[in-house]
């Protein structure tokens, strides 16, 4: 493997096995974008269950030249999720989606969009580390803490604007990677 790759596990014992899943998986990667220049994966359990297993939520980002791709597959009720090697497919399975759509754009396969959406943040669930964005066109867009890029998530505000990344959820559309526009709130 070519890519410097680091892998946080995020209340989740460290797995020799499981890290040795994220290698595979990354060197597949390497595959379809030749010119990675990092890699980064966190595997978490964002709520202990005492009812049932614990479900895995995982995050898959990419950089490369001129580039990012940001794959989080977060369990919701998806309880296949309750095993990490699922939920490392199903991240690694949408990262590798992003990374052949921005391929076929780079190669001029396909027309790019004009611009990355931009909305204002609705609301906040503070306690749940989660919120929606409404979009200039009225749609609404959750997004999880973990799809924000530049500030602090309890930093943030209604009506802050941010600019974002969509994609298909489990519940619906969802915010793959949130940036705030203006100054960050990531210091003290």
């Amino acid at each position: 493997m070519q890519v410097p790759l680091e892998i946080v596990f995020h209340q989740v014992d460290r797995s020799p096995a499981v890290e040795d899943a994220v290698r595979e998986r990354v060197a597949k990667l390497e595959q379809v974008a030749h010119d990675l220049t990092s890699c980064r994966v966190t595997i978490e359990t964002p709520h202990k269950s005492h009812h049932q297993g614990n479900l895995y939520a995982v995050r898959v980002d990419l950089r490369y030249p001129g580039s990012e791709v940001v794959a989080n597959r977060s369990p919701g009720a998806n309880h296949a999720h309750e095993d990490v090697y699922v939920a490392l497919r199903d991240a690694f399975k949408a990262a590798r989606r992003q990374l052949q759509d921005h391929q076929r754009v780079r190669r001029g396969d396909v027309k790019p969009h004009q611009g990355t959406p931009h909305a204002v943040i609705a609301s906040l669930d503070r306690a749940r580390g989660c919120g929606r964005l409404r979009t200039f066109d009225g749609r609404e867009i959750y997004f999880h803490r973990n799809s924000l890029l530049n500030a602090d998530f309890d930093r943030l505000e209604p009506g802050l604007e941010v600019r974002f990344n969509e994609e298909a959820g489990d519940e619906g559309p969802q915010a793959s990677s949130v940036h705030l526009i203006g100054k960050t709130h990531s210091d003290g």
